[in-house]
């Protein structure tokens, strides 16, 4: 039997035989962990001072529960939320639609309906946006946040 000198572990070749193979990735660790972080800082960095982007997507609403549409011969509000069936989880959505130029008569008209739902005790949300013609209605449903 010839007595051949046991050859090196891979290991041994790279790190030395000093054992230190889990400093190296313990330093790899490190590395990588201090440039997420650097990168994360610079994302936020960059976002800092900016306003947030206006919502493009219309506002969503589901299926109404009613439907109420303010007019000559609908009754009050306040009356029409009475005849409804009472639900806690129910928000009334106030639709406003107006033309150019025609804002603060939009917002004067959601308003009233705002406030005279708010007294019959339902929660109230009012949705106003921009539109060829003008139109004021109320939605009886679920759409709103939960509460």
């Amino acid at each position: 039997m010839s007595t051949r000198p046991a050859s090196p572990s891979p290991l041994s070749e790279v790190h030395g035989d000093s054992g230190a193979g889990w400093q190296l990735v313990l330093a790899d660790l490190a590395l990588i962990l201090f440039l997420v972080t650097l990168a994360a800082l610079a994302n936020l960095s960059a976002d800092e001072g900016k306003l947030p982007e206006r919502a493009s997507e219309a506002a969503r609403f589901d299926p109404s529960q009613a439907l109420y549409r303010p007019g000559p011969d609908a009754p009050p509000l306040g009356q029409w939320l009475a005849r409804q069936q009472a639900d806690r989880r129910a928000t009334l959505t106030i639709y406003a639609r107006h033309a150019k130029g025609e804002e603060a008569a939009a917002w004067t008209r959601a308003r009233a309906l705002a406030r005279e739902a708010a007294a019959s005790g339902v929660a109230v949300r009012v949705v106003i946006e921009a539109g060829e013609q003008s139109a004021l209605h109320a939605s009886l449903g679920y759409d709103g946040a939960p509460r």
